[in-house]
């Protein structure tokens, strides 16, 4: 028997219970592992919540992102082997694969070698952040130097990985965030400059951020109505992503920027990349690289045990992280 947490009804983090199951041994293409570290998302709490893009089938497992060695593998995979230290890349069922346990059952496509320069915490931290904002800012919009790129909720980890990567492409990240309380601590992750979207002029703060060329990406997990102020900010014929939906306001198409500066708006998931053997590839041997290098350097908020897993996710729910919330196991 090992520990999982699965969730029985949806909800706040307090639906969340660690239960005991029988392990599960893996079929083709599955690897077992044992978790060393989980990395949490927003992605989870929206599945728990029931309004993510998978829809829970209670009562249903859940988690995306972990580190740990490989306890046993399916009869057809290669690659890997028993006691091999690997990370997973997000892009799996959480009803079927969810990853919250000591012993996780996981697709084995998604299993990335761990560095041995990074422990199982900082493993544990890396794939979803970094390979989100990849796929938008390098592979879709191939961000380079001299561009400018607005990053919304920037001190979320795939906000700071975004500062990170649009550093590394020589581009100028320019971060935004609700209010000025964060505003040190994201000019020291790297950020060229900081607008609070409740305090400042955003069209203008972007333009002054940009040396008044505008923003050419935007690469929002927010919405809601400031999409209209980050639009209004663009450089012509700029892109806007919209990779999530915190706002609880709805997302409207910015129609006059766009008409005006020919923009385009769309939609973009990890899901993207992971699902692509090709482009995943690519992603996974940019991220190694920009680890290898020191480029990309995970930064860790806080970590908590597996049976802290609810004050885990009230935290990760409170937005006071500057980075990546680990639970160790």
């Amino acid at each position: 028997m090992s520990k999982v947490v699965r969730f029985h009804e949806m909800g706040g983090p307090e639906v969340l219970k660690l239960e005991e199951e029988t392990q599960q041994q893996p079929g083709p293409g599955e690897a077992q592992l044992e978790v060393r570290a989980i990395g949490l998302n927003r992605a989870e709490a929206m599945f728990r919540r029931g309004i993510y893009m998978e829809q829970p089938s209670l009562p249903s497992r859940i988690g995306y992102e972990v580190s740990g060695v490989v306890r046993a593998i399916g009869p057809d995979v290669t690659g890997f082997r028993v006691g091999d230290a690997v990370s997973t890349i997000p892009g799996y069922s959480q009803n079927r694969y969810g990853s919250y346990a000591e012993i996780a059952l996981v697709p084995a496509s998604v299993l990335v070698p761990k560095p041995d320069a990074l422990s199982f915490e900082q493993a544990a931290s890396v794939w979803m952040q970094y390979m989100t904002a990849y796929g938008a800012l390098i592979d879709i919009a191939h961000l380079g130097a001299g561009d400018a790129v607005v990053i919304p909720a920037a001190s979320s980890s795939v906000g700071l990985a975004a500062i990170q990567i649009a550093r590394r492409a020589g581009a100028t990240p320019i971060a935004t965030t609700r209010t000025g309380a964060k505003r040190a601590a994201l000019l020291e992750a790297g950020a060229a400059a900081v607008i609070a979207t409740e305090e400042d002029d955003v069209p203008a703060a972007i333009m002054a951020a940009s040396g008044g060329k505008g923003a050419r990406v935007v690469f929002d997990p927010v919405g809601g109505r400031t999409v209209l102020k980050l639009a209004a900010g663009m450089a012509p014929s700029g892109i806007l992503f919209q990779y999530g939906g915190l706002s609880s306001e709805e997302t409207p198409f910015p129609t006059m920027a766009s008409f005006g500066n020919r923009l385009s708006m769309r939609a973009y998931t990890l899901l993207e990349i992971v699902n692509d053997p090709e482009r995943r590839a690519r992603g996974v041997q940019y991220v190694l690289d920009g680890l290898a290098s020191g480029a990309l350097a995970p930064k860790i908020a806080k970590t908590f045990t597996l049976d802290q897993i609810v004050e885990a996710h009230r935290y990760l729910e409170g937005n006071e992280q500057i980075g990546k919330i680990l639970v160790t196991v």
